[in-house]
């Protein structure tokens, strides 16, 4: 290695891209190098052939896909496979080195009885233009009292970020809700439209009543993905934005007038 890097130097290359090519720095070309004589290399990752003392034979490897692959143990992943072999007083290999030969043999796959089920993403909703996706979100207002919070029910469209419909009940209700979109469906005259409603996974998001009054008007529902938070940005940002407002009040609310 030493010999093809000084002649790439020889041949006009520069040190450091020729030790890069190679993997080396260039400290570590100039040691080898050191007195006019080159050194042997003293890495521990160096010696050619070196097998670890606690490596595997092939019989020990086999035996221990064997035993994965028998009936008992094939749907086991290697965390359970190994203490059920300790209850029965034998020990072949540690849970990493099952996870090792298994993900070799490229048996590492799901070893459950039951596949997984498989979740496509949903196509989204794209506005080109005004009343064809509105969002909606619920969020707490605090009060005087402690443990007790307002609801702000908003409603926006997401092409033109007008705000459609907003009321404060004391609670929240899918029974609110409904009347909250009634009322903005009329006022905004857009019956007959195609129109989309995005939310979040909440109780009045997917109450009956709600759910029914956008059955009725023609519009329909999208809800955000389980577990993704940020699948109904455009609310969440304005509420936050609400909130964060010079002259949204410092102080608690004393009541809903």
């Amino acid at each position: 290695m030493i010999d093809l890097i000084e002649d790439a130097c020889a041949a006009g290359a520069r040190l450091n891209k020729a030790c890069e090519i190679v993997g080396l720095s260039e400290r570590t070309v100039q040691r080898y190098r050191r007195d006019g004589q080159i050194k042997p290399d003293g890495r521990k990752a160096a010696a050619v052939g070196r097998v670890p003392a606690n490596r595997l034979s092939n019989e020990e490897r086999e035996e221990v896909l064997a035993t994965a692959n028998q009936p008992q143990y094939a749907h086991l992943p290697p965390s359970q496979i190994v203490p059920a072999l300790a209850d029965e007083g034998r020990y072949l290999a540690s849970e990493s080195t099952f996870y090792r030969v298994l993900r070799e043999e490229k048996q590492l796959a799901r070893r459950g009885r039951v596949s997984p089920p498989t979740r496509k993403r949903p196509e989204p909703f794209q506005a080109t233009a005004p009343n064809q996706l509105w969002s909606w979100d619920i969020t707490y207002l605090s009060t005087t009292v402690k443990g007790i919070y307002f609801y702000l029910y908003l409603i926006m469209d997401v092409y033109s970020r007008k705000i459609v419909g907003w009321e404060i009940y004391a609670e929240e209700s899918a029974e609110h809700a409904g009347n909250i979109f009634r009322k903005a469906h009329l006022r905004e005259g857009i019956a007959g439209n195609d129109l989309v409603l995005h939310s979040d996974n909440g109780s009045p998001m997917k109450g009956a009543t709600m759910l029914g009054t956008l059955q009725k008007l023609g519009v329909t529902p999208s809800f955000s993905r389980p577990s993704v938070s940020n699948d109904n940005p455009y609310s969440e940002s304005l509420l936050k934005t609400l909130k964060y407002h010079p002259c949204f009040p410092e102080k608690p609310f004393d009541s809903l007038v």
